[in-house]
């Protein structure tokens, strides 16, 4: 027998309930936990009929969409090279938000903009990827498709991307920790994460275009990129 809507927000609701002790006290953990306080008040609001909750609801999800803007900022040089242009970009596989099995690979036939970024819910991190995905349509004028990669949970991508209404993957480089950050030589030994990294990777695999920020707090210029894509498109 198919489960029910209810058997499945139990099923959830019992797995956040194992899995919330785990996690360490950070913006993070505090974003989870709100969004998971939200999701149960809209849920009894669908049951009640209440307006009162709805509201409570949306001032609780506007709560966590801006978390990042009291999240510590990061700084600090880059500490790695990135791979070369012109070299073959490593294929891998990483599971999405919704637990997807995505690889480098399903995008063979598109160019990839592949981009690195330290952490969810973090300032500079979500000015970067909310830029991103407010040209998204830009980028599919170039025949590029954007894939985020981090080393957070699929939880945590799950959470923060609906907060920010970010709709491109966003890949979890969770276990092994740093892994694929590490197969692109970005990852920052030092701090756990990875460098805030683009690649372009054309339509037959190669990295047509490599950037490490030479600081980690630096957004790349997206003009850049589109010039990048543009150029990459008319060779």
């Amino acid at each position: 027998m198919a489960s029910t809507p209810e058997d499945r927000m139990a099923e959830l609701t019992q797995r956040f309930s194992q899995l919330e002790p785990e996690l360490a006290a950070s913006p993070e953990k505090e974003a989870l936990s709100i969004l998971h306080a939200m999701i149960q008040e809209v849920r009894r609001n669908q049951l009640s009929g209440g307006e009162n909750s709805t509201q409570e609801a949306g001032r609780a999800f506007d709560k966590v969409a801006n978390l990042y803007k009291s999240a510590p900022g990061m700084e600090g040089p880059a500490e790695n090279p990135g791979l070369p242009e012109g070299s073959q970009a490593p294929d891998f596989s990483l599971q999405d938000a919704n637990a997807k099995q995505t690889s480098l690979s399903d995008f063979r036939g598109r160019n990839v903009v592949l981009v690195f970024y330290p952490l969810d819910w973090s300032p500079a991190c979500s000015d970067q990827l909310s830029l991103y995905q407010s040209e998204l349509a830009e980028f599919a004028k170039q025949d590029a498709e954007v894939i985020g990669i981090s080393v957070d949970s699929l939880y945590s991508h799950g959470a923060w991307a609906a907060v920010r209404g970010i709709t491109f993957p966003l890949l979890a480089d969770f276990n092994p920790h740093g892994e694929i950050s590490r197969l692109y030589k970005v990852m920052r030994e030092s701090d756990g994460f990875s460098e805030r990294a683009l690649y372009i990777i054309d339509r037959q695999g190669i990295i047509r275009y490599s950037h490490v920020s030479p600081l980690i707090h630096h957004i790349p210029d997206i003009y850049e990129l589109f010039e990048q894509l543009e150029r990459i498109n008319q060779s």
